[in-house]
């Protein structure tokens, strides 16, 4: 078979397709791989065939952003309030990247001829192209499905005026009429999703840029706490709150700063502080006893397989309903705004290495997970790949 995967161009997007793409390719079927071109050499690296199309999220923020006109934003994303920035979000992802994804995806699949389309569930272009080019597509969720974000709903307001005027009616998951492919495990998944949806379980195979782990981590003789806040959403002022509430501790801290803050921004850190730009996550967390962390979805469901407990200090989009899910599942707490200062990051992180109930709760989880089917089971049972 020939199966075309596609995704935005970005870590919490792409990666959760690239098991499942792998395993299809392994299996023997012809695979490529579209997304933006700055995220294509991440695929080369798994070794998939690749192809560009549509456009990078921050050349498309950057359009929308010169598109509000004089009185529009001209701060960082992050610093802009959420009623001014609502309408720049849904506008990138509703339909500037849409439009640009059906503009090059069609051409695409003259050449290629796909007989199913993998399109994850934030590219609506994907799905809409291939119904367009009358070709199956199944949609590849990303994490869990928030139904009751204000944000979520915007963008998925803006991606079916858009399903609408090309005459595609677009349901309430972005399933597009089709199976969905839910890497999320249920016991953590919106109720709502799970009650509609055409669920296709995939079990959460964590899948990172190839990558030496830091020093120190194999050779320990104390707890080793990861801290991060991912890609996109980075704040020196939380990372330093975090560090300073952790590092009283008795543990080790590593944090990966992301490419959002200079390391430089958190001054001299303790000798128990470990700082990284980067590091290959899904071949560290089996050696991490905590998460704190952002709330993203590839962090959240890495560190429900790996089986740790989690604080959340979320940022932003879907991160406040992943932190949700992560208290309502009792395997981790979650801090907001105000409420991550360095005393309360070292009362939750206390408690959380050490609490019982959480532990047991966190081992349930993982055995969910690897209940779950691999990609190589899910290659052989999707529509049109077996």
């Amino acid at each position: 078979m020939r199966l075309l995967f596609t995704s935005l161009g970005s870590f919490g997007h792409t990666f959760p397709l690239v098991p499942l793409a792998v395993a299809a390719r392994d299996a023997g079927h012809d695979v490529v791989f579209a997304t933006s071109g700055d995220f294509l050499p991440q695929l080369t690296k798994a070794g998939l065939e690749t192809a560009a199309a549509g456009l990078a999220i921050k050349d498309a923020f950057g359009q929308a952003f010169a598109g509000a006109g004089p009185s529009g934003p001209r701060r960082p994303p992050g610093e802009v309030p959420p009623e001014v920035l609502g309408p720049i979000v849904a506008n990138v992802f509703g339909e500037l990247m849409p439009k640009r994804f059906v503009a090059d995806l069609l051409p695409l699949f003259s050449r290629f001829r796909p007989d199913l389309v993998v399109s994850e569930a934030g590219n609506s272009g994907g799905a809409f192209a291939a119904m367009k080019a009358g070709i199956p597509v199944v949609a590849h969720g990303f994490g869990r499905v928030s139904s009751d974000d204000p944000m979520v709903t915007r963008i998925r307001d803006a991606i079916r005026a858009h399903g609408a005027e090309l005459g595609i009616s677009v349901g309430a998951d972005l399933a597009f009429g089709g199976p969905f492919v839910d890497i999320c495990p249920e016991s953590v998944q919106d109720p709502g999703f799970l009650a509609r949806a055409t669920r296709v379980p995939l079990r959460p195979v964590g899948w990172s840029e190839p990558g030496e782990l830091p020093a120190g981590v194999l050779e320990r003789s104390r707890p080793l706490v990861y801290l991060t806040l991912g890609t996109a959403m980075g704040h020196a002022g939380v990372l330093g709150a975090a560090i300073a509430g952790l590092s009283g501790l008795d543990v080790d801290v590593l944090v990966a700063t992301g490419p959002t803050v200079d390391p430089a921004a958190l001054g001299e850190v303790p000798p128990n502080v470990r700082l990284e730009s980067w590091v290959p996550q899904s071949e560290l967390l089996p050696h991490v006893d905590l998460v704190v962390h952002h709330g993203g979805s590839g962090t959240t469901l890495g560190a429900f397989g790996a089986g740790l407990p989690q604080l959340l200090l979320p940022q932003g989009a879907d991160q406040f309903s992943n932190a949700d899910a992560v208290v309502a599942a009792g395997v981790g707490s979650r801090l907001l705004a105000a409420e991550v200062t360095a005393d309360a990051v070292a009362s939750e992180g206390r408690r959380l290495l050490t609490d019982t109930s959480v532990a047991d709760a966190t081992r349930a989880l993982a055995a969910e997970v690897a209940a779950m089917p691999s990609p190589a089971e899910v290659t052989a049972q999707l529509p049109g790949f077996a």
